[in-house]
């Protein structure tokens, strides 16, 4: 990906929609905007536009089906006493689990900083996966966006990712590293 140019997109971010609208962003790269919502990003990137969409980070999402105690005893088998408020770490994940919640940590839910600990929207995204249930990536993508826009200290996630977006709305890639 093109480093200054990912710099350039979230430096430029703007959310535009309002509360009747989908939610979308806008951002301006090499003087071209580019608009995206989830229906255009799904486009760009030929996935899904459709599942349940849920993005919480200080408390546990309320899903129909989803039950933090009954995807803690998964994840921590050996646990007889999980609850929806212990401390969850990656190092008493099975090998399988741990592999999932890198995948997740590093191309669903970029992050920075230790991986050691589980966030609960990650063990959300597991449950997902493990029970085969679609989510909405694209408006989890433009949400993870805004989100790592806004903290002070924060990975620019999908920096690969937009660059399928600059090839969309035709930013020159030429000489860029």
């Amino acid at each position: 990906f093109y480093i200054k140019l990912v710099k350039d997109f979230y430096s430029n971010l703007k959310m535009v929609s309002d509360q009747n609208q989908e939610f979308a962003i806008t951002s301006v790269v090499k003087g071209q905007r580019m608009y995206l919502d989830a229906r255009i990003l799904a486009s760009i990137l030929h996935i899904p536009h459709t599942g349940i969409y849920v993005f919480e980070h200080k408390k546990w999402p309320e899903v129909e089906g989803f039950h933090p105690n009954q995807i803690l005893s998964i994840l921590y088998p050996n646990d007889p006493n999980v609850h929806p408020n212990m401390s969850l770490t990656t190092n008493r994940l099975s090998v399988d689990h741990r592999l999932l919640h890198h995948l997740i940590v590093h191309q669903i839910l970029p992050t920075g900083g230790g991986y050691a600990k589980l966030s609960r929207m990650q063990v959300f995204i597991m449950w997902c996966i493990l029970s085969k249930i679609e989510f909405w990536f694209p408006l989890l993508i433009l949400k993870t966006m805004v989100r790592a826009f806004s903290q002070k200290k924060s990975v620019l996630p999908y920096g690969s990712l937009l660059t399928l977006v600059f090839l969309h709305y035709h930013i020159p890639l030429d000489g860029e590293i």
